[in-house]
């Protein structure tokens, strides 16, 4: 095999290997077919978002219904505010939970979205009321294992 012909293979395979690196940094980095061109947001206000991150997906029954835009601190209340996309196909209810959840043991954390009964539906500007916040899993074990301590030796 001459010099050439074994750079070129060289050449191909390395373009293949850059294009696979692509492929996954773009599914990693929770690119998705979410069209968001004419979405609505709405905000939350959270007692603490744990993870939770910028571009995180917005999910509704598993289905990703939007993205988070902003994270910011509300000085007045003392809690993180979280701004999110919501795609225009996808209406909600006014009295909807959003709960900020995490995918497995210890994956992504993302929002999601518990539609209620309410005949009127979200618009563009509104804020969510009812908010579940995340589950820190280091105050889980801590209170575990004082409750443990704290328990008599016969238990």
């Amino acid at each position: 095999m001459s010099r050439t012909t074994l750079d070129l293979w060289v050449g191909i395979f390395v373009v293949i290997g850059i294009g696979a690196l692509l492929f996954l940094a773009l599914r990693v980095g929770n690119v998705s077919s979410v069209d968001l061109t004419d979405a609505y947001v709405v905000r939350g206000q959270f007692d603490n978002i744990g993870g939770l991150k910028v571009r995180a997906p917005v999910k509704s029954a598993g289905v990703v219904v939007g993205r988070v835009n902003a994270i910011t601190f509300d000085t007045h209340s003392y809690r993180a505010a979280v701004e999110m996309s919501i795609a225009p196909d996808f209406e909600f209810p006014r009295d909807t939970i959003a709960s900020i959840l995490t995918s497995g043991l210890l994956g992504e954390q993302y929002i999601g979205l518990d539609p209620g009964g309410d005949y009127e539906v979200l618009e563009h500007g509104d804020t969510l009321e009812l908010t579940q916040s995340a589950v820190v899993l280091e105050k889980l074990i801590g209170q575990f294992l004082f409750d443990k301590a704290g328990a008599p030796a016969g238990d």
